[in-house]
């Protein structure tokens, strides 16, 4: 029998370290000249004509100023002096494109595969979600959202409603109970209890599985702990994250955090595994044809819409969605139909608790209504709970930003010319493959440009007549950039504004809320969504005490 002696075996392991060693610094190396290339791109690119907003600080740039966005005085003064795009230094003198010209917007924005999204933002979201809707690019997300758009058509949506006033209901009890208990108005934290509310909602409505995160005395179940791990895990900036990212094979690493990552990975994979197969015995018959419709009201839902959708026989095999990408969609529909939705509803009922006189017209509306759940028709037919919606999402964006990156050179059209840094007045702008482009959701859906002098105001009226110039933003709904536009825009728009209308039309009818702390006390910061925070807590905990009292008939 052949043996390795004990000196190749070591010569063997000096191997291996040197291989891992080579690898390391071979990928570093790479990763180096990306970095380069990255901060040297700007001297070579044509859109260096385009001329740029001077810096306020050497290592930050303009990142504090884009913290100020819901300041439109500050982007006012950029479109002022530089036109309607501009380049501008962010962190570690990084350059990035402004587009706020509604022209060049609408031109990125529908033009994906020239623009797809940054390679970096998308990095950690695959890790987490997989190869989901929200992370795949090209010809994959669109193969993706064929399949997926009719689990998110308005006739599903309709047969989903009932389950959003299901979940709706049972928060607007435990608030009445509360408020019994208490004889008078409660604080209460809408932030948290709506969370609570639109996890319940997606996890009914979205696969027919129940959080019970209302449930608070009760023990959250598998699924609840495995979303709250992945979401909620430390992630703080530290010596090993900055290695891991510079040498993804270092996230391997058995840390404790890996390892309680892992497992929660596996059990949201399981569950979710479970849950499709579960769909896929329903729909397949024992010729493995695609069976009927069920009239199973337990199987109505996003996921099982999703799975008899993929197996429709109209669809070419190829252009079907694998079981892996079938999967991945679960935590997609737990982060967009969770997280968005109830920060928006925050900001919302923050605005109205600001305008009491605005609540009580909207009240009056609602409490016409001769029943506490109705269609979504008749959700929909309400004038002014529509207007606050809009005018909710207009100026309290719950996503604040997006970005982009050119995939090739490019010229932009605009729809008002600028002057560029030779002086020349231009009506387009070329740009080059690798330019970066920070498109800022709040400083467009603020700009007294495009809503008027009263652009920062909460007023649901200008939905009435709204300005000609704000008919230009591209949009998917409302002409607000909210749920952004093109092949890229937010799939579930039309979930999230029937899911948003549920829960204000139900609270709103019940309960009058008031602000429990000055509105100047709150501060907003912004992730991936933007959550309240109060000045004067060193918590860091997001946020948004409201005094609530039921409805004094």
């Amino acid at each position: 029998m052949f043996r390795i002696s004990p000196v190749s075996t070591s010569a063997w392991n000096q191997l291996a370290v040197r291989a891992l060693a080579y690898a390391a610094a071979g990928w570093l190396f790479y990763r180096l000249l990306k970095r380069i290339k990255r901060f040297s791109r700007p001297f070579f690119s044509p859109s260096r004509h385009i001329r740029r907003i001077p810096k306020a600080s050497l290592i930050l740039g303009s990142l504090k100023d884009l913290h100020k966005m819901e300041d439109s005085s500050i982007h006012e003064k950029w479109v002022r002096d530089y036109g309607g795009i501009f380049r501008m230094k962010l962190f570690l003198n990084v350059e990035f494109i402004m587009p706020l010209d509604t022209r060049a917007l609408n031109h990125i924005l529908t033009h994906s595969t020239e623009y797809p999204k940054l390679e970096d933002s998308l990095e950690g979201l695959k890790r987490l979600l997989g190869a989901g809707v929200l992370v795949t690019e090209g010809e994959k997300h669109r193969q993706q959202r064929r399949v997926m758009n009719p689990s998110f058509g308005l006739p599903s949506i309709r047969s989903l409603t009932p389950r959003m006033f299901e979940k709706t209901i049972q928060l607007r009890d435990i608030w009445l109970q509360q408020t019994e208990v208490e004889g008078g108005p409660v604080r209460i934290d809408v932030l948290s209890w709506l969370g609570r509310t639109t996890l319940d909602i997606i996890g009914l409505a979205g696969f027919n599985y129940e959080f019970n995160a209302l449930n608070i005395n009760e023990k959250p179940n598998e699924l609840n702990e495995a979303f709250s791990t992945i979401f909620n895990i430390e992630s703080g900036i530290t010596f090993l994250a900055v290695l891991q990212e510079l040498i993804p094979v270092l996230r391997k690493l058995p840390t404790e955090k890996r390892r309680t990552m892992d497992a929660a990975m596996r059990t949201m994979r399981r569950v979710g595994t479970k849950l499709i197969e579960e769909r896929k015995k329903l729909f397949i018959n024992e010729k493995g044809a695609l069976a009927g419709a069920s009239d199973d009201e337990q199987y109505k839902d996003l996921l099982s819409a999703l799975v008899k959708a993929n197996l429709d026989p109209s669809i070419p095999e190829s252009q079907r969605m694998t079981d892996e990408e079938v999967l991945s969609q679960i935590p997609t529909f737990l982060v967009a139909g969770h997280e968005t939705s109830s920060t928006q509803l925050t900001w919302t009922l923050f605005a109205l608790a600001q305008h009491p006189g605005i609540q009580h017209r909207l009240r009056e509306e609602l409490l016409g209504v001769p029943t506490d759940t109705p269609t979504m028709d008749d959700i929909q037919a309400l004038p002014y709970l529509d207007a606050v919606l809009r005018e909710a999402l207009r100026l309290h964006p719950a996503v604040p930003l997006t970005s982009r990156r050119a995939a090739k050179d490019d010229i932009i059209p605009l729809a008002e010319p600028i002057v560029d840094r030779s002086g020349q007045k231009t009506n387009e702008v070329r740009v080059g493959e690798g330019d970066l482009f920070f498109i800022s959701i709040t400083a467009v859906n603020r700009m007294t440009t495009l809503w008027g002098a009263d652009a920062d105001e909460f007023n649901p009226d200008r939905w009435n007549s709204l300005p000609e110039t704000a008919t230009s933003i591209p949009s998917v709904f409302a002409n607000v950039l909210s749920f952004l536009a093109g092949s890229r825009s937010c799939i579930g728009y039309r979930f999230a504004v029937v899911e948003m209308k549920v829960i204000l039309f139900a609270l709103i009818r019940a309960f009058e809320f008031e602000l429990a702390i000055p509105a100047e006390e709150f501060t907003k910061r912004s992730m991936v969504v933007t959550r309240p925070y109060l000045k004067s807590e060193k918590s860091g905990r997001a946020q948004m005490p409201l005094f609530v009292r039921p409805v004094r008939l």
